[in-house]
């Protein structure tokens, strides 16, 4: 019978394979991409703790385990204080995540990977801290950044010694010399774009 209704242009309900997600210029917004980083990290960290690579040693799985269930707390925590505006709460399955851009099968590959992911968060929490208004929301932010930001230099250290405070993620002139580079919203947006099925759109953050 739906078939036979007199819409001439009927409007598709977006699944979890398709649609655009628009994050909100507002706290919600912030905590929905914030969300939508734990997810991704999550995800990569347990794929490699299920299937780790041939050169993997104990030590490396353990990591992977720690920093996985860091992610898992994260998420589970921006989603319950998210509650029905959660982003993904109308998604009848869940994302699926795409991490061909990073190759899985070798240590290095897997540090290079987590490596990639830690900075951006990293930069990302830099970024998004400033444009919240809820002052409780900042100091829980600000207390995750500091736990991402030893998941940075511990992974950076085992994709290449000594290089957890590498010239690429530090500025390195002006006032902000010496500290973590900061990524603005529209910058991560672009940075996840790769891994996920649907658009993203965070140009409402920059007016925060």
């Amino acid at each position: 019978m739906a078939g036979c209704g007199n819409d001439d242009d009927p409007k598709p309900v977006p699944d979890a394979g398709t649609g655009t997600l628009v994050f909100a210029a507002n706290d919600t917004g912030i905590l929905n991409l914030t969300y939508l980083l734990a997810q991704i990290q999550a995800a990569l960290y347990q794929k490699v703790v299920t299937t780790p690579p041939a050169d993997f040693t104990a030590a490396d799985t353990a990591a992977f385990v720690d920093m996985r269930d860091h992610e898992v707390i994260y998420r589970e925590f921006y989603k319950s204080v998210l509650g029905t505006s959660v982003y993904d709460n109308g998604l009848t399955t869940a994302l699926e995540f795409n991490f061909t851009p990073y190759t899985l099968t070798t240590r290095k590959g897997v540090y290079e990977a987590a490596r990639t992911l830690e900075d951006l968060a990293v930069g990302a929490y830099n970024g998004l801290g400033r444009r919240l208004a809820n002052s409780s929301y900042l100091r829980l932010l600000l207390k995750i950044t500091s736990v991402k930001a030893r998941h940075a230099a511990f992974v950076r250290d085992q994709a290449e010694p000594n290089s957890f405070a590498g010239s690429d993620v530090i500025t390195p002139t002006g006032n902000e010399a010496g500290l973590d580079t900061v990524k603005t919203p529209v910058e991560v947006a672009k940075l996840l774009a790769p891994l996920v099925p649907i658009v993203l759109v965070a140009d409402n953050l920059m007016r925060l």
